[in-house]
């Protein structure tokens, strides 16, 4: 059984006049606390939130008395995090400042500050007493409540000023129990593909990451140089419609799609996720040799890390199992014959010994998933693996390496792999292949029928 959280975000209704300036000012001496808190912090090197609140908790009593004193816990938290962020960046060499900047603000609450009344109003504990403030719940917020998630006991609320409202943060929790699985679903991510190894059947899932890099590279560069030599390198106009690029929700529109398909997958026939270990920066070691910015860029760009977490988040969700094992040699090594592949300029290499052609793509997802079966996890018994005779040309039919590729256009529109919505199908023909010891001995079945 674990614990899962999730943040919803619900912006309120537009606030009186008189409540607006209430919260203005609880913001500001939020704000002068948080501030006081952080240089404090940094001149003593205090990173624990015990001893913050310990050393300046009289001293903030005495300043604010009309504050709730919970503010001033919950503010000792909010600097101990941020001094805690900025020393790590400074240890890495990722900032060359002194002290963190305190710029936006967000007041955090705990369960003595704020109250849920019913299901779409909050009480927040003020300098003036409590306020009732009456919330636009979403589709998304209610179906985590319909779901039977719970509102944990932390919040947070930021103010938003030009649209007279406040915007709160809740936090939302559900055990999980995971299940049993009977098998794997291996899945391997690269710039432009994600490939899957689904009931012996390979699908290459394709994400346009790589396009939508490189299109948004080459926006941002005519935009510069337009707006550079009109207004100046440093014009607030230019900073406005940079704003106005939608490359961020885009990339995480694609990940969390995709990651909700191949959980709810897994989760339908019982299936244990594999992915690779990549560490925490996986880019850096990737670029370490490349002198190419432009390929740099979109290495980094290509957020392999940031798609794993996504499957991992929505397979946590659905109580699937998620499995890491190493990824070294994964496209390399022939699962037939455990000799290097032999690639010439391309994706497609030759094993020397078989003589077999596989994708690297293909050859990827297989040998996590002979990684997975042979590290002895769960109740999978470890294949036998008899030999075959592939076709000669690149991913014949009569190998075991047939992928099927899935455009974006059409799985962006799935809920599942069998690819159903509300009210359209999309039927598709899927290729066998021969991973166990049983289905290499089987014929491929003829395509399903159009839906």
């Amino acid at each position: 059984m674990s614990e899962i959280i999730r943040t919803v975000v619900i912006r309120s209704i537009p606030l009186p006049r008189r409540t607006l300036r209430i919260f203005a000012g609880l913001e500001d001496m939020y704000r002068d606390m948080v501030e006081q808190l952080v240089s404090y912090a940094i001149e003593n090197k205090v990173k624990s939130y015990i001893r913050l609140r310990a050393l300046r908790y009289e001293k903030l009593r005495i300043q604010y008395p009309q504050l709730p004193s919970h503010y001033i816990y919950t503010s000792c938290r909010d600097a101990s995090t941020r001094v805690r962020s900025f020393l790590k960046l400074k240890r890495k060499h990722r900032t060359e400042k002194e002290r963190p900047e305190v710029r936006k603000i967000s007041i955090w609450l705990d369960d003595h500050l704020w109250k849920f009344e019913g299901t779409t109003s909050v009480k927040i504990a003020t300098h003036e007493g409590w306020i009732m403030v009456e919330l636009l719940p979403h589709k998304q917020y209610w179906r985590y409540i319909n779901n039977g998630w719970k509102v944990a006991s932390e919040a947070m609320i930021r103010l938003d000023k030009r649209k007279r409202r406040i915007v709160v943060y809740l936090a939302l929790k559900k055990e999980v129990e995971e299940y049993q699985p009977r098998d794997y679903l291996p899945i391997d991510v690269n710039e432009n593909l994600v490939s899957a190894l689904i009931d012996n059947n390979i699908l290459f899932f394709e994400t346009r990451f790589r396009d939508i890099t490189l299109g948004y590279c080459y926006r941002r560069k005519r935009l510069q140089e337009r707006y550079d030599k009109i207004y100046g390198p440093k014009s607030r106009r230019k900073r406005r419609i940079m704003k106005k690029i939608r490359e961020k929700k885009k990339k995480n529109d694609l990940r969390w799609k995709l990651g909700n398909i191949i959980a709810r997958t897994a989760k339908e026939k019982r299936l244990a996720i594999v992915m690779e270990n990549l560490g925490k920066v996986p880019a850096e070691s990737m670029t370490s040799r490349i002198k190419d910015r432009q390929l740099r860029h979109r290495i980094f760009q290509a957020s392999f890390k940031g798609v794993q977490n996504a499957i991992e988040e929505k397979s946590r969700e659905n109580g699937v199992p998620v499995l890491y094992v190493n990824p070294r040699n994964t496209s390399k090594i022939c699962p037939l014959h455990s000799s290097k592949i032999v690639y010439h300029n391309g994706r497609v290499g030759i094993c020397p010994i078989g003589g077999e052609k596989w994708n690297r793509d293909a050859v990827s997802v297989i040998n996590l998933y002979l990684r997975a079966r042979l590290g002895d996890v769960g109740n999978a018994l470890s294949p036998v693996l008899p030999k075959v005779d592939g076709s000669p040309v690149p991913l014949g039919s009569t190998a075991a390496h047939d992928p099927t590729l899935i455009s974006y256009d059409v799985w962006a529109r799935w809920k599942t792999l069998d690819g159903k919505k509300s009210q359209t199908d999309f039927p598709v023909t899927i290729q066998v292949l021969s991973v166990t010891s049983q289905s290499l001995s089987k014929p491929p079945p003829p395509p399903r029928p159009p839906a």
